[in-house]
């Protein structure tokens, strides 16, 4: 810039008007970036909303093998009304049960003879710390039915 439009600028205040302009550009930049970091904390903020709302959803089952985490349960238990020493449990597991039960030495063919197996050796243990002889128990046969979907029945 010349000396001349310098003078001209002061003259007529111009140069205030130029400084104000500049320093208005700034506080609007500066603005601008809360405004982005704002609309960035919402979003995330929404996402992780979203998925809070999924995972609350999910069954215990989904929830577990969403965690990569071992599960099982028993569904249901049924006694047979004929004789009572003779009924099932209906279990349900996921594939991190069956790697967790690979994992602690037990075999089978299919993930429902390694849960099987397992399940014996629970009933088992059960019947020992209440001392109880499973050798004299007349209690009848093992049924495993396999309901598909890692279900099975046994009776």
């Amino acid at each position: 810039m010349g000396i001349i439009q310098t003078f001209f600028e002061k003259l007529i205040g111009f140069d205030k008007i130029k400084a104000q302009a500049i320093a208005e550009t700034v506080e609007s930049i500066q603005v601008a970036k809360q405004a982005a970091a704002a609309a960035d904390e919402a979003t995330a903020a929404v996402k992780s909303a979203r998925e809070a709302e999924r995972l609350a959803k999910l069954t215990p089952k989904e929830l577990a093998t969403n965690n990569k985490e071992p599960w099982v349960s028993v569904l249901t238990t049924h006694v047979n009304k004929d004789n009572i020493r003779n009924g099932f449990f209906e279990l349900d597991w996921n594939e991190f049960f069956v790697l967790e039960l690979r994992a602690a030495g037990y075999i089978g063919a299919s993930d429902e003879e390694i849960v099987d197996a397992w399940f014996k050796t629970l009933c088992s243990d059960v019947a020992n710390e209440e001392s109880v002889s499973m050798d004299r128990r007349g209690a009848g046969f093992i049924n495993v039915n396999n309901l598909g979907n890692g279900k099975t029945e046994v009776s």
